[in-house]
Formats: C-alpha cells, structure tokens, sequence
C-alpha cells in the first residue's frame, strides 16, 4: 500500500516525479451496534460555539469518490467482528485567524472499538501521510494492521486533511488535460524548446489551480491541518490526542506538538520527515534515500536469474541510467487503452514508486524485464499510475498530486530559478547516478506563478512541554525519509526525553505497518498501555 509520497515537478503539470466480540445487532443488519457518541462537547477557545459545540453525525460510508480514490467500486468492507465504517463531516475554519468567517467541511471515517464505551481509550487519529493522501479512503484498507489497538479500546479514525479528497480537494487539471501534459514533456526540459513547453504548462496547470480553489489556497497550510487536528479531538471528546502519523503525518504530529502541547497523547511518528526547511538539503536527502533504495533493490536482483539488470550492481545503475535517457528520445507503447506511451519521466515515476517498500521489488522486476525483453512499458506505466493516484481504466485522478502541490507551497512558497537550480546538478548526479539529474529540479519549488508568495507562518517542531512522550520511528532503508532526518527531528522535538527513536534495521518507507514483531510491539505497548520504548532501541529487521 502506498503510505506517502514525495514528488518533484518539471513544469508543475508535466508531471509528478517523484500508501471484541461480535454482538447482535438491534437493527437487523448483522452489524454490532454503533457505540453512541459522546454528549454535546463544550465550548473550544477562540472559536464560536457553532464550532466548537457541533456533533458528528455519523452515517454508513459511501464509495469513496474519485478524488479520494479514483479506483474504488464500492464501500469499505466491514471488519471481522461485523463492525461497519462511519463517516461524518466536520466544519472548521478556513482561516483560523478570522473563525467568525468563511467554513469548510471535513470529511471523517471511524471503526468503532468493540469494548465497552466506560473501558474505552479514546479515539486515535491516522494522518498516512502525502501530503494530499486521503485518509478516509486509506483507513479501511489498513486497518487489519490496526485490529489489536482497536481491539484494545481505541475507536480508528481519520480524515482527509483540508484540500485533499472529500475535504474540498483541490483538482488544478483534469484527468485528459494531465494525460496530455504527460506525453507532452517526455523527459527533463534541456532544450528551450521544451523550456518553453514546461513553463506553458507551470502556468497553465496553475491557473486551473487558482480557478478551482484559489480562496483555499493560502489556507492548507500543515499549521492549519494541525489545529484541525485539535477541534477533531475535541468533538471527538478526548482530552489528549492520540495519534499515528507516517511520512508526512510525522511533520503534522510534530506541528500539533508544537501548537498544543498540553494535548499531546499516545503518539507516534512513523518515517519521520527531516525538519531542515532547507530546500537543497531535503532534495538532497530525496536523492541520497532512493538512490540507497535502489542499490539495495540491485543487490538484490543480482543474485536472481530474472534481473533484468545483469550481475552487477554498478552496471545495473548505470543501465537504468541510460534507459531512461533512451526514453526521453524514444517512448515506449504500452496496452493503455489511451495510447500513452511510457516516456523517461513516467518510467522514472514508476520506479520510485516500486523503491518504497521491499514487497513492491519484484514489480520493478517485471517491468523492467517487459522493456528489456519485449520493448514494451506497460507495468512501468502501470506503477506510475499508481503513484500518481490515477485509474488506469478511467483516467480519473485522485486529488493527491494537486493537494500535495497546494500544501508545499502554502508551507513554503517560492523556489529557484533554472539557473539557480542547475548550479547543484552536479552535486545531485554525484549523489545518485539513477535519479540526481531529476530530483535536482525540485529546487524549482512552487515556481513563479503561484499565488501564495510568502509562508503564512514559520513551521516550529519545538514540542518543550509535552504532556506525554512522543515515539519516533525510523527505518535504515527508508528511501523517502532517511533515518538522518529522524535524529534531526529527535532533535528539534527537545531530544530524547520528549520524543524517544526507535530504529528498524530494514527496508521501506515506514516500519509499523511493515509487520516486523518488534516493532508492532513496541508501538502497540505504547499507544495501549502508555509503556514507552527506550530511547535508540533497534528492531533487527
């Protein structure tokens, strides 16, 4: 499943380079009965009682809609015990610093604990990271990962974040007008030709951004997303919040620590993200995590008679770097029944995308033998599809690429120049042969046609205060937030005594819902009994 995502633009819209019982019902569905919420809450401060006194009426969920997940067909599936899924909406602001004015709506889902309401934890709240991942859509396909903490007193809850989804996401193009822009730039825009045709489409996909959310756009900030967090917590009933938050949800995690510290519960910040607002620093550590990813992907294909790369690693590198300059000039058919051809940008797309986790190694696998042995890129094509949240039979998106678009650049507005960024890109292709030369360009950040031209406020993780520890997980392998980043933000949180590291020694992007035994134990130890892991434990994977 795919957790998160990071992705680099070269022209935003060219496309994204870079988831205890059962009882018996009263109401002859079959289903436990739904646990009765909880009473009318109090007054939140700063906010009018319209907000912060509201209730949740929660109902049976429906499909998923397209931008939250463009490939689903029919409702969440029930949970083993019979427990179905409840959605509602929640109203918040749009700009907290005027609550008196304009409102959004929410999306939320929630399984139920099946133990009694009196023995209940409480809620704990999912953030699966992005940003612009849906939460509601992703919460019912992981949550067997979840059953013990559940089944331990916690209701599972999560949303989709402001911008993202059912929560007024954000579409700057629509599904034809993405395909087309895809096949348009088929690699890194080195000629002035291709410059022009990559700044046509910055500012053409930013346009439809402006005219299909420009009143949200200053506002999907991940500070805003955090104190939505808060009111989530209070409707909910729950003093404290507890919290899972991965990739992108561990910076979420750790800006509600900031702003509220006091209502800091059971948390943990699984692949944490580097906190160094520096934008060569971060690209850097995007280049650096996959290409370690893809070495160790090599390493391990090597010693296969199916790899497709030969028995070498350093000859494996070097040919997928030349592939995909091979299909900058020359695109690949594929069985789309759109005709795209798989160029360098969507096959560099789709191997990232096989990188995040071990599980996915033998895919990469078989695409790449496809072009090999068959001059094809049908499954490459297919991975980037699924990176890029779109329905290989519909061609509709989900709202995940725009959204994360939108919140980057609400978080940090602005970028570099071509000449600016072109300085580094010897740098970027010293640390990864395979991708440097195309995480370089993102440095080019939000361009110069975004609207949102300076930060709303400066991102602070200083989380001084907490009412309860805060657990950190990082993984050795992780290709999209190295475990570097981790320590950083250990750091930036107050150090150990506030947000103890637990270390995997393994592959992926995120340890908890990896399954390794140690893992799980710990975390569930802690979110269940509050028993926190010591600092710099390690989990051999």
């Amino acid at each position: 499943m795919m957790i998160s995502r990071k992705s680099i633009s070269v022209g935003v819209a060219a496309t994204t380079l870079l988831v205890l019982t059962a009882a018996c019902s009263s109401d002859g569905s079959g289903r436990p009965p739904a646990r009765a919420d909880v009473e009318r809450p109090g007054s939140y401060p700063e906010l009018p009682d319209a907000l912060g006194t509201q209730t949740l009426d929660w109902s049976d969920c429906p499909t998923p809609s397209p931008s939250q997940d463009p490939m689903a067909t029919a409702p969440p599936d029930d949970l083993p015990d019979g427990t179905g899924w409840e959605c509602a909406d929640l109203t918040v602001p749009l700009d907290y610093a005027e609550p008196e004015g304009d409102t959004i709506e929410l999306a939320l889902n929630r399984a139920v604990s099946p133990v009694p309401s009196e023995d209940r934890i409480g809620s704990l709240l999912f953030n699966f990271g992005g940003p612009g991942g849906s939460g509601v859509a992703t919460l019912p396909l992981a949550a067997e990962d979840y059953e013990e903490l559940r089944a331990g007193g916690f209701d599972l809850v999560s949303f989709d974040p402001r911008g993202v989804g059912e929560s007024e996401g954000i579409e700057c193009l629509d599904g034809p007008a993405r395909d087309a822009a895809s096949q348009e730039l088929t690699g890194i825009p080195d000629t002035e030709a291709e410059r022009a045709v990559a700044e046509r489409q910055d500012r053409e996909y930013v346009e439809g951004c402006v005219a299909d959310s420009g009143h949200l756009l200053p506002h999907v900030t991940t500070a805003n997303t955090a104190r939505d967090l808060d009111l989530i917590r209070h409707v909910l009933g729950d003093t404290r919040l507890n919290y899972v938050g991965i990739s992108y949800g561990s910076q979420l995690g750790a800006a509600y620590a900031n702003l509220f510290p006091d209502r800091v519960g059971r948390t943990v910040l699984d692949a944490v993200v580097d906190p160094d607002p520096d934008p060569v620093h971060q690209s850097l550590l995007d280049a650096e995590g996959f290409q370690l990813a893809l070495d160790h992907y090599l390493a391990d294909c090597v010693d296969r008679a199916s790899c497709p790369a030969g028995d070498d690693v350093a000859a494996g590198a070097r040919w997928l770097s030349q592939l995909l300059d091979e299909l900058e000039e020359e695109p690949l058919p594929t069985d789309d029944p759109d005709g795209r051809l798989l160029n360098s940008l969507l096959a560099y797309t789709g191997i990232v995308s096989a990188l995040y986790s071990e599980e996915t190694w033998e895919y990469l696998t078989m695409g790449l033998n496809e072009v090999r042995e068959r001059g094809t890129g049908s499954l490459l094509l297919y991975l980037a599809d699924f990176y890029d949240g779109r329905d290989p039979a519909t061609g509709e998106y989900s709202s995940q690429n725009d959204s994360f678009v939108a919140i980057r650049c609400a978080d940090r507005p602005g970028g570099m120049s071509e000449e600016e960024l072109l300085a580094y890109e010897d740098e970027f292709i010293e640390t990864s042969e395979v991708f440097g030369r195309y995480m370089v360009w993102g440095l080019a950040g939000c361009g110069e046609h975004w609207p949102v031209t300076e930060a709303a406020e400066p991102q602070d993780y200083d989380a001084t205060g907490a009412a309860e520890p805060i657990l950190l997980v990082a993984t050795t392998g992780d290709p999209a937030t190295p475990h570097s980043g981790a320590e950083r933000m250990q750091d930036a949180m107050g150090g150990p005594g506030i947000a103890p590291l637990l270390t995997y020694d393994g592959e992926g992007h995120g340890a908890y819902t990896g399954g390794d035994p140690c893992v799980v134990e710990a975390v569930n130890a802690h979110l269940l009994t509050g028993d926190v892991p010591e600092d710099g434990l390690v989990c051999q994977g």
